[in-house]
């Protein structure tokens, strides 16, 4: 019997009428004759909810108790949906990632999954009852609560699909497959019917917001296929999976962008070695990502280090810059939250030339300024000022005729 496994947003279960429907799809599923595990989300705003009534309490809180908190979340629609597969004559369990041992590293609201524990599932799917987990959360190795980060439940469910070697992870959102940009930006973005690991990878950091990036990074190692569809009809979705030939042929598959980041400038740096891996060491000790960087040289042996972080992060990158700029004789910290981050991304760059100075050429012809410029093999990105960006995704969505079938 084969085994597929299911997740639902929040927007999925954010009722209980959905949650019902939720239950009648799984049973669907079940029927059909296969094994289900689902993985749920918190019930609509559940997670804003609680965060906000920690902000009420401590705008800093311990991270700890933070996690204690925003893991309950998911108790609540894991139990609901359970309650409804059994009103519809149905066995289901359902099972928090303390308990089916989601085991992570101790890096508190944003942990990494390092193994998950099969036996229980299994035997729970052995004595054919639907296995419901929830999603977003595990424990360390001293038996603490960790969350995943934001969209961690699709990093749970993918993860549970390549332990269990599941035929296929469906994740089922409010919209129904992988879009050319957001269509609310764009209205003529267009649905893409599949998509490689490598580029929805690209599209998930570089802003897309449909899978979390860790949860693509697992399925290209383990090959699980995604299947991206909408838990409000039965259409096909956008199937993520390995790349083909035929995927060379689009050379660019989407356009994304990213107005969660912010530009820091450290001015008057020292030209001297070593200092400059000093600065990245001391920021990526405190779990900040840095992504975009750019060095100029100026005169006098000082030079001018520009990087882009998350935007929750630049305070706290912010302090710490500062700190290092007194000991090593810096000059001054800027920060500019005020920007967006724009890319192109196809794998099809890899075969053809030009994109790059498309992409440039015509957000020119709108007036657009380019700050930084950054590029991968199959993805050109810049960041821009953030009163462009609604401009700019439309100008690149048509340049590169993204609206068009076959494109």
């Amino acid at each position: 019997m084969s085994l597929i496994v299911q997740k639902f947003g929040g927007t999925s279960v954010g009722d209980a009428g959905k949650i019902k429907n939720v239950a009648r799809r799984v049973v669907d599923t079940k029927q059909a004759g296969r094994q289900v595990i689902v993985v749920l989300s918190a019930m609509g705003k559940e997670t804003d909810r609680l965060q906000a009534l920690a902000d009420e309490i401590d705008p800093a809180p311990s991270e700890r108790e933070l996690d204690m908190l925003l893991s309950t979340g998911e108790q609540v629609s894991i139990s609901l949906l359970a309650m409804a597969i059994h009103a519809l004559g149905h066995e289901a369990k359902s099972f928090t990632g303390y308990q089916v041992r989601i085991v992570t590293d101790s890096s508190f609201t944003k942990a990494r999954i390092v193994r998950v524990d099969a036996d229980r599932i299994q035997r729970e799917l052995d004595q054919d009852r639907i296995v419901i987990v929830a999603g977003f959360q595990g424990m360390d190795e001293n038996l603490e609560i960790t969350t995943l980060g934001r969209g961690g439940s699709d990093t749970t469910a993918i993860a549970l699909a390549a332990t269990m070697k599941a035929e296929v992870c469906e994740i089922y959102t409010d919209v129904d497959g992988v879009y050319t940009t957001d269509p609310g930006v764009v209205p003529e973005a267009r649905k893409i019917n599949c998509i490689s690991y490598d580029e929805m990878l690209e599209l998930a950091s570089l802003g897309a917001k449909v899978l979390q990036i860790r949860s693509v990074e697992f399925a290209k190692k383990y090959g699980v296929p995604i299947h991206v569809r909408s838990s409000f009809n039965d259409q096909e979705g956008t199937w993520v999976r390995k790349e083909d030939s035929s995927m060379e042929e689009v050379i660019v598959r989407g356009v994304a962008y990213n107005k969660d980041e912010a530009k820091l400038t450290i001015k008057q740096v020292p030209d001297r070695p070593g200092l400059a891996a000093n600065i990245f060491s001391t920021v990526a000790a405190a779990n900040i990502v840095v992504d975009m960087i750019i060095q100029n040289v100026g005169e006098d042996g000082l030079a001018d280090i520009t990087f882009t972080v998350p935007q929750s992060d630049s305070q706290q990158a912010m302090d710490i810059l500062d700190k290092l700029a007194q000991e090593q004789d810096m000059g001054e910290v800027k920060c500019d939250t005020k920007i967006a981050k724009l890319s192109v991304v196809g794998v099809g760059m890899r075969s053809h030339s030009g994109v790059a100075a498309k992409m440039f050429q015509s957000l020119a012809d709108e007036g657009i300024n380019i700050m930084m410029i950054s590029t991968s093999e199959i993805a050109v990105s810049c960041v821009i000022a953030s009163k462009y960006t609604e401009l700019g995704v439309r100008t690149l969505h048509t340049a590169f005729g993204l609206a068009e079938a076959g494109s």
